[in-house]
């Protein structure tokens, strides 16, 4: 049996299969899911266009309460809606979460909210606005992303409100940036002493970075990198690299699309401009859909990928975090994925949502013949602490259940029931994350990552 782990262990850790980037439906009944995020748990919270949030659980099921609604506060048109959610840090201790949405004005409005003594239904009548960005009388180009970065402070990406970008140069107007506030201090809110504009310096003190079109997703890296995926106008689509110290970029549009000149009327010089990490064409597509660096274990083979999508096309793809810079695309999926965001569990594992309202996990298909989730296994909660429960959907016979950790040292075995459903106790291992398998009673192995937080 040893021997046996080991050798998994081994194609796990040293990645001999060539990736193939496919897609699982994990949950369907959403109406428009336009983001995904976790707030450190096992869970996914899902925000819906029209003003809602909901939770999605670890077994696909959906909470039949929202997490919060807001419907009636939101302007749910075009691009317009409840269009971002971000938990704090110390979201366990102080119970913060922030949105972004459209209000009935038509205007951005970046608002925090408490969670309620249910860990499951949030404090609806706890808003406290942060900040509001007023709008062209154009519906499109809102951005829509929040992220808490490295330094803690919290990130905004804008879009330019349309009108052919003519605000994203302008260091006065808010519109086509990406700001920077400091959400800890000040009332509702502080600037950071290292925002490029603040103070007596011209421009307005919350911008970080200027020159964006419409940023649909950006996202940082373990490694502290801002990666921002920018729509293009007429013929290119951007992603965008840098690190996320480096103040008062300028990425560039109107006066640039991508590395090809657009309108420079009026523009500095284009060694001042931040050109992109990686582009496509629109014979490639027409919409980006910017994702995240995989962070994840599951799939080896995913490690140093940043993984992004385009609305237009059914398939996802990714570009190399180092090395050449090249972007692979993914077969072209069946059915109506128009894919208009990702997100990552606790884990770091990859999901992916279509605008018909599925929820996909994003998988490394070569492993499918002993992944758990592809051979109808599922263990939950995980993250765990003491204690899992093993679904077994498909009625194959299981005799045993083992942890492993990296060196391949068996830490916990137990006798399974023929039953659809065992119990494991977890509570004598450490924090960390280890090998769950399962063997079949004809001496099939089936794994997955388990992380154990006490």
């Amino acid at each position: 049996m040893k021997t046996t782990l080991l050798f998994l262990i081994t194609l796990l850790s040293n990645a001999i299969f060539s990736q193939t980037v496919a897609i699982q439906s994990f949950a369907t009944g959403f109406n428009s899911p336009v983001e995904i995020v976790n707030a450190g748990d096992s869970r996914l919270f899902v925000v819906e266009q029209g003003g809602k949030i909901k939770v999605l659980n670890t077994d696909g099921t959906i909470n039949t309460t929202s997490f919060l609604d807001i419907s009636s506060l939101v302007l749910d048109s075009g691009e317009q809606g409840l269009l971002g959610l971000v938990f704090h840090p110390n979201y366990t201790t102080n119970g913060y979460f922030y949105v972004n949405y459209i209000n009935p004005s038509g205007d951005t409005v970046i608002a925090r909210y408490t969670v309620s003594s249910n860990a499951n239904v949030a404090n609806a009548s706890s808003a406290q606005i942060v900040l509001t960005i007023n709008q062209p009388s154009t519906t499109n180009h809102n951005g829509g992303t929040l992220r808490f970065g490295p330094d803690g402070y919290l990130y905004i990406g804008m879009g330019d409100g349309g009108d052919g970008g003519e605000r994203s140069q302008n260091l006065n107007d808010l519109l086509g940036k990406m700001l920077r506030i400091d959400v800890n201090s000040g009332t509702p809110y502080a600037i950071p002493a290292g925002n490029p504009y603040a103070g007596a310096i011209a421009g307005a003190d919350e911008i970080w970075a200027s020159g964006l079109r419409n940023p649909w997703k950006f996202s940082f890296d373990a490694s502290g990198n801002l990666w921002i995926a920018d729509v293009g106008q007429n013929q290119i689509e951007e992603i965008n690299r840098q690190p996320s110290t480096l103040p008062g970029l300028n990425y560039g549009w109107r006066c640039y699309e991508g590395n090809s000149t657009y309108d420079t009327a009026g523009c500095g010089l284009a060694s001042t401009m931040i050109f992109p990490y990686a582009q496509y064409t629109h014979s490639n597509g027409c919409s980006i859909t910017g994702g995240y660096v995989y962070a994840g274990s599951l799939y080896p083979n995913f490690s140093g990928k940043y993984f992004f999508a385009d609305y237009c096309r059914n398939r996802i793809a990714y570009a190399n975090v180092s090395g050449t810079v090249s972007i692979t695309y993914s077969a072209t999926y069946a059915g109506n994925n128009q894919f208009t965001t990702f997100g990552q569990d606790s884990s770091g594992e990859l999901y992916v949502a279509s605008s018909g309202g599925t929820i996909f996990k994003v998988i490394d298909s070569s492993l499918k013949s002993n992944e758990f989730s592809l051979n109808g296994f599922t263990m939950y909660p995980n993250p765990a602490g003491e204690k899992v429960d093993i679904l077994n959907a498909n009625g194959n016979v299981l005799t045993q259940f083992s942890v492993v950790d990296m060196s391949g040292k068996i830490l916990l075995q137990q006798s399974l029931e023929n039953t659809p459903q065992n119990t494991i106790d977890t509570s004598s291992l450490q924090t960390g994350i280890y090998i769950a398998t399962l063997e079949g009673d004809s001496g099939e192995i089936f794994t997955t990552k388990l992380e154990i937080k006490n």
